[in-house]
């Protein structure tokens, strides 16, 4: 019985490319007590192996977290095996706005404390007590009251390829970053009407319940997030304020919501808002790069990284292996680290003075 993926992922993405039906990718959530989430995880994997299924899933005695793709034959299936599961019957799935069935590869279910990491303590936040979700159409009726605060519960890699009119944007890397800083900024605000988002709705749960607990009273939340806004406008025919790209955590890296590009490659600063993660093994930032950039630097997010790929891959391994012993800094960076920061970007692996500004939209 094999309950964890054992297939290179090389064969894996060739298997996938391969593929002659349609996949649906989809994503879903729900805080519910588990009582065991080790034996739940393996029930699910052989399930949804069985299925054909691919994706990345987070368990917890808190509940569940699921990005998931679905042969399209084998969808109804999954959904009557999934809701016959009393703690997931008719949980509302975000099903994606572009799809080209390439968005996960393998399966993997993990156990983890929370499904979503946030550094918070129970006597932090009361799950039951969380923010009234809104409709698309509520939501841009909000917006439009001078009145509210709208705040973009992502980190600043998502932000910066997209994010709704006005919003603000912290620069963080982590949601456990973001909580405290959030506070922060609404510290004296605490008479306004707060509209929380994120990418599907789950960050927002957690935020929504945490500033309730901090004496807001009025705190609101996007229903089924940036997805699921998408989805509503165009079924609607409802104004589109949000800008850009809405970044999303699979294969594909991003969906447009709207036709502006708002961001800028991180090398040459031209407008792009196409995210990569650089081809060095040892380093695989996570970063925003224009096609001409991906062709100088061939998929890498420096010269020094674009040198090393060319290097045999023994002399690629015992120059990790050297820095490893050495403890010389290796060429690791955090998530899209390397955009531009006001008056400077990176160039070549230098921070030198930017021909740009970025500006706020």
């Amino acid at each position: 019985m094999q309950l964890y993926n054992k297939v290179d992922k090389k064969v894996l993405k060739e298997r996938l490319m391969q593929e002659d039906f349609k996949r649906v990718t989809l994503s879903f959530y729900r805080y519910i007590i588990i009582d065991n989430p080790e034996e739940l995880r393996d029930e699910l994997f052989l399930e949804w192996s069985d299925l054909n299924c691919f994706g990345r899933i987070y368990l917890a005695k808190e509940g569940i977290n699921a990005q998931m793709s679905v042969p399209e034959h084998n969808w109804e299936e999954f959904k009557e095996k999934l809701y016959a599961r009393k703690e997931f019957k008719d949980i509302p799935f975000k099903v994606a706005v572009e799809d080209d069935g390439k968005s996960f590869y393998k399966l993997i279910i993990k156990v983890r404390k929370n499904i979503v990491a946030d550094g918070l303590k129970p006597e932090d936040y009361d799950v039951t007590n969380i923010g009234k979700h809104l409709s698309a159409k509520e939501w841009n009726e909000a917006m439009d009251n001078e009145d509210t605060v709208v705040i973009d519960m992502r980190n600043h890699y998502e932000s910066e390829v997209g994010h709704f009119k006005g919003a603000v944007t912290p620069d963080c890397d982590t949601f456990r970053e973001e909580l405290p800083m959030v506070l922060k900024e609404l510290e004296d605000k605490k008479d306004k009407k707060v509209l929380l988002y994120c990418t599907g709705g789950i960050r927002c749960e957690k935020a929504s319940a945490y500033l309730k607990h901090h004496g807001y009273n009025d705190v609101n939340q996007l229903l089924g997030g940036i997805i699921d806004y998408k989805r509503q406008i165009d079924a609607e025919g409802l104004d589109n304020k949000f800008i850009g790209k809405n970044f999303v955590f699979d294969e594909r890296l991003g969906e447009r919501i709207s036709n502006e590009v708002i961001a800028h490659c991180h090398q040459c600063g031209k407008p792009c808002d196409t995210h990569t993660n650089c081809k060095n093994d040892d380093c695989h930032l996570l970063f925003i790069q224009c096609e001409e950039c991906a062709e100088k630097y061939d998929g890498c997010c420096s010269k020094t990284c674009s040198d090393i790929i060319k290097l045999p891959v023994e002399e690629q391994r015992k120059l990790r292996k050297n820095q490893n012993k050495t403890g010389e800094q290796r060429n690791v960076y955090k998530k899209g680290r390397l955009r531009p920061h006001l008056d400077e970007f990176v160039q070549n692996g230098e921070i030198i003075e930017s021909p740009l500004k970025q500006k706020e939209s």
